[in-house]
């Protein structure tokens, strides 16, 4: 049995040398003078050698043993004390490379390219903010359920519901990723579903029945510039989202087949959108083409007065609807609220109304099935839709 004070006194020699403590642990003292512990065992019926700690004195004797000890006790459980080092390097090298925030950052990488789009700009913003200073140098895999309720919390405490939830959604998409990419197994969004505060549900304003009426009955007085006036009756016709009528191209536009196919990238839900086009909507679009400016080199159908190869801004059809004395009465996303609640009071199945609208369709399955089984019920949908604008604004 070796003592503190013969592992200090051991002087080095020409060759490397082993002095042997008990249980097959050994200082190897080196020519140069270093010392280190060392354990051989038998695992499996063959000798291995595995270092305990770093050199002598900054491993004491005592510190040695307890080592020894701890590793005897994995050998008798059936494990290898080697193969669990390497097993705990590889780890620890993972947990350094799978922070979340560098997951973060690889996720975005690979949903958003080098895009530098506001939306792109936007996500990473709120996780950067949001999430980062928190769990951001956190390996994933190590976050727990609580860590993550607390953090959301902390936005939740500032009054922003909206932005919590819409931060929940990132982190769930980031874990999902996580998981694909085996960096994660849980997705800690599911895992803690229930524990936050929902924010209250807001409805744009939008017109009645009878609003929409007096709307179009008093167009023929709409102050404003000929393109936003078609712009916003184009909106009616179509109750497209704002953002995928601003950036509408005619390219997108199939005469033949009487449809306006909108390409996933300006999708909200990323994928590519018909709309069946009314013949009240083909007509407005030959009105639109008569319009010289609306034929510029962008092929934009509706390009901005001042800056022509960007398409106009949600601003400007919002700041119309205020100019004809609908402040807080309706905005241009209320007009797909008012085409559903007329298009169900009139029969029209739900499921076919929501598709039309593009809403999520969570089952992929039943989404391709219901894209099939209802684009001829959209379009005679959309032609009673033309003819009940038509109507309104003839009455």
């Amino acid at each position: 049995m070796l003592t503190e004070l013969a592992c200090k006194n051991f002087e080095p020699q020409e060759k490397s040398y082993k002095k042997f403590d008990g249980g097959g642990m050994f200082l190897l003292i080196k020519p140069d003078g270093s010392k280190y512990w060392r354990l051989k065992y038998n695992y499996v019926g063959k000798e291995k050698l595995i270092a305990l700690g770093v050199l002598y004195p900054t491993v004491s004797l005592k510190e040695a043993r307890i080592k020894r000890d701890e590793c005897k006790v994995k050998i008798s459980n059936g494990e290898d004390p080697v193969q669990l080092k390497k097993q705990a390097k590889h780890e620890l090298k993972e947990n350094v490379a799978n922070t979340f925030e560098n997951v973060t950052l690889e996720w975005h990488k690979k949903k958003w390219g080098e895009s530098t789009s506001k939306n792109a700009k936007l996500e990473l913003s709120r996780l950067t903010r949001n999430i980062f200073p928190d769990l951001g140098a956190m390996p994933i895999k190590k976050i727990t359920a609580q860590q993550l309720i607390n953090t959301i919390r902390k936005i939740e405490e500032r009054g922003v519901l909206t932005e919590a939830k819409k931060t929940r959604g990132l982190v769930g998409q980031v874990f999902r990723y996580a998981i694909a990419t085996k960096k994660a197994e849980h997705n800690l969004i599911t895992d803690t579903k229930g524990a936050y505060k929902q924010p209250e549900e807001k409805h744009h304003p939008h017109f009645s029945e009878k609003e929409l009426k007096e709307f179009l009955k008093n167009f023929d007085n709409f102050k404003g510039t000929p393109i936003i006036k078609l712009a916003l009756k184009f909106l009616i016709l179509t109750f497209v989202r704002s953002g995928e009528l601003r950036g509408a191209r005619w390219e997108e536009f199939d005469f033949e087949k009487n449809e306006w196919r909108i390409p996933a990238e300006r999708m909200k839900m990323k994928e590519q959108h018909i709309v069946p086009l009314s013949k009240q909507a083909l007509e407005l679009l030959n009105e639109i083409k008569k319009l010289s400016f609306s034929e510029n080199e962008t092929g934009l159908l509706f390009p901005g007065v001042i800056r022509s190869k960007k398409p106009i801004s949600d601003n400007t059809l919002s700041k119309a609807l205020r100019d004809q004395g609908y402040q807080g009465k309706a905005t241009p996303h209320g007009m797909r609220a008012t085409a559903s609640t007329i298009l169900n009071e009139n029969g029209f199945k739900p499921d076919v109304i929501e598709r039309q609208l593009a809403h999520c369709e969570r089952n992929k399955v039943r989404a391709s099935y219901n894209h099939a089984q209802y684009l001829q019920e959209r379009r005679e949908m959309m032609n009673w839709w033309g003819d009940f604008v038509e109507k309104l604004e003839g009455e």
